[in-house]
């Protein structure tokens, strides 16, 4: 009877012992979701070019983290909420995906990060932009890596008031993404010095603007901030110029503008135009030599959220590989522990509300005579460490926090 026992308590140790080998990677492969909007207005600066982010940094590694492979999936959420946490939950309940990246349009990216904490599984957010993924929505399941919009506002805020331009007019996207950016700026206005005369919201993806820009025209204000994204901004910014702000004085600030964005509607309707972001193909020979490999790929210079989700794919491999499984509080905090150092940040790192802090920039769209070729459009006119660009620690109103 003692043998048996011994034999089936052996038999239990083995199986407990191979079960835990089993669980250092789950499902012998470690699988990334790209969750992302690959044919409406954030396309261009998320879609098709996220994923070929993603690839080439699987590809860069090796495609294999700690002896197993990486097989990256992708979906399009169309930007509606249901549609992205349906295809989310079916690849954490049926596909075994351990990781979802990008997300853009913060009503989609909210709910990702909720489902995902539930899920106990990983989200590393590129492409989202509401600061309150790191707020009160905040969760040790996700990392908010390039930009958001809290920092977009405080380094355009600042600058701008600072010179002067402190009358402030809002042209606002009517959903959660707009309506925190519009919320940020407007604060960092007033905190300032600057006052805020009025705001009108549009629908998202909308093509006639004249209504929502001639109040802006009619309030006089010296700044025209366009709280928005992707098509809106560009076919607000179109219809601002066709309108004649710019020549009746007023100073026209897209508040997330990208790279793609000022290429499709040209350096002449955009000079002057400013802009902040988290990266910028012609920084340094680290940014242009991805930049080249990205632009031969996909066929344009990476936008911040493209270069920020190859960051984010080699930080969590690294990862993993560091600690061989890719259970997700073991990885989420073996990132937290580890500063990144790439071509897209310098010391950055992951504080535990899930904010990747790094330095933000605010450039200026040059002239056509300044413009040595297609893609040479900024000028560089501040560096923001990124303890100043982004939100306090402690301001956030983030559960995790403890003071």
């Amino acid at each position: 009877m003692q043998k048996l026992i011994a034999a089936v308590a052996a038999g239990i140790a083995l199986a407990a012992a191979t079960g835990a080998a089993q669980a250092q990677i789950s499902d012998d492969v470690v699988k990334i979701g790209v969750l992302t909007d690959m044919s409406s207005l954030y396309a261009d600066a998320t879609g098709k070019g996220s994923l070929a982010a993603v690839e080439m940094a699987v590809a860069d590694y090796g495609a294999k983290v700690a002896g197993k492979p990486v097989q990256v999936v992708a979906a399009d959420h169309q930007n509606k909420p249901d549609v992205g946490v349906n295809i989310a939950r079916n690849w954490y309940d049926n596909d075994k995906v351990d990781a979802i990246f990008d997300v853009p349009t913060s009503s989609v990216a909210l709910p990702i990060s909720a489902l995902t904490r539930e899920k106990n599984r990983i989200n590393i957010n590129s492409g989202g932009g509401s600061s309150d993924i790191t707020g009160v929505a905040c969760s040790p399941n996700t990392v908010h890596w390039t930009y958001d919009t809290y920092a977009l506002s405080n380094v355009a805020g600042k600058a701008m008031v600072k010179r002067g331009e402190d009358t402030w007019f809002f042209v606002t996207a009517d959903y959660a993404f707009g309506m925190a950016l519009q919320r940020d700026a407007a604060n960092v206005v007033k905190e300032s010095g600057g006052k805020v005369l009025g705001e009108v919201r549009h629908p998202l993806n909308s093509s006639d603007f004249s209504s929502f820009l001639l109040q802006a025209q009619a309030s006089k204000a010296k700044v025209v901030a366009l709280a928005n994204a992707g098509g809106d901004t560009t076919n607000a910014l179109k219809q601002a110029a066709e309108f004649g702000l710019t020549q009746g004085g007023q100073k026209m600030i897209a508040l997330l503008q990208e790279i793609t964005d000022t290429h499709s509607l040209g350096i002449r309707a955009t000079q002057g135009l400013i802009v902040t972001d988290a990266f910028y193909w012609d920084m340094n020979e680290e940014t242009r030599a991805f930049s080249k490999r990205f632009n031969e790929k996909v066929g344009h210079m990476p936008t911040m959220i493209q270069a920020g989700l190859y960051s984010a794919t080699m930080h969590y491999l690294k990862a993993i590989e560091a600690i061989k499984t890719d259970e997700a509080p073991k990885v989420m905090a073996q990132m937290r522990a580890t500063p990144v150092n790439d071509f897209f940040a310098k010391g950055g790192k992951i504080r535990i509300d899930g904010r990747m802090v790094h330095d933000m920039y605010l450039f200026e769209v040059k002239k056509p005579e300044e413009s040595k070729g297609e893609w040479d459009l900024y000028k560089l006119i501040a560096t923001v460490p990124g303890d100043e660009a982004f939100r306090p620690l402690d301001k956030g109103g983030c559960p995790l926090v403890t003071h």
